[in-house]
């Protein structure tokens, strides 16, 4: 086979419709776009939702604001469960650069939030923001300590 045997798949490849060319070609006249009227115009297309000088549908719906209210001062953190930090070996300290370097979280400079989901057998000492209570005492239970930076 050679670049000069390629051919495109029959069907695939469709000849573009010249309109307003006479009316044999069967898009003479108006050329597909009716008769008179901002449609059949030459120039700039009507913008979308455009609704022929009414006031548009979306204004005149109430405001929809997703979710409520955005604090710009909230503060988005990783949440870890204990069953994540099973794994780790008995007496080691969990920090966020700890957790980034287990493979736990992915980036070490976000705030952390432990919570209880799951069960700890080692004994931990966790430094990071935030601790569930479910999570402390399931952490003290196994003879950890926890200390909120």
């Amino acid at each position: 086979m050679k670049l000069n045997d390629l051919v495109p798949t029959e069907g695939s490849k469709k000849p573009k419709n010249r309109v307003g060319r006479g009316i044999s070609a069967g898009q003479g006249k108006t050329a597909g776009r009716g008769t008179k009227g901002q449609g059949s115009r030459a120039g700039k297309p009507v913008r979308l939702y455009h609704q022929g000088g009414n006031l548009p549908f979306f204004r005149r719906l109430p405001f929809m604001r997703g979710k409520g209210f955005t604090s710009l001062n909230r503060i988005d953190y990783i949440e870890v469960n204990l069953s994540q930090l099973a794994s780790l070996p008995s007496g080691s300290e969990v920090t966020t650069e700890s957790l980034a370097k287990a493979g736990v979280i992915r980036k070490a400079g976000l705030p952390v939030v432990i919570l209880g989901n799951g069960e700890l057998t080692v004994p931990l000492k966790v430094r990071v923001q935030r601790v569930s209570k479910s999570a402390k005492a399931k952490i003290e239970k196994a003879g950890g300590s926890v200390e909120i930076i």
